[in-house]
């Protein structure tokens, strides 16, 4: 059976401001397969994941988990997930 991967190729892309075609060329892959990566409709071979993260420079593990990543803003400020806040049901933080 296969598992999802999960990534934040997406998120990556648009803050380095690289195009799904600019780096499909770059890791020599279909700028569509990009796209399925993204929308989690296709896991991308342990090849292509290397490739990938190779070009934005990070480890695989920034790019890609087997498990949900945490928001961004989570990791960066603190969150529920971590214990350093408490959420409520619309999911602030109450002062």
């Amino acid at each position: 059976m296969s598992e999802q991967v999960h990534n934040r190729l997406a998120v990556v892309r648009a803050e380095r401001k690289v195009s799904r075609q600019a780096l499909a060329t770059a890791v020599g892959a279909h700028y569509q397969t990009i796209g399925y990566i993204e929308r989690g409709q296709y896991n991308p071979s342990l090849d292509l994941a290397l490739r990938i993260a190779a070009h934005f420079r990070l480890p695989v593990e920034a790019l890609f988990s087997l498990e949900p990543f945490r928001p961004l803003t989570d990791e960066l400020y603190g969150g529920p997930a971590d214990g350093t806040g408490s959420a409520d049901d619309t999911g602030r933080t109450p002062r």
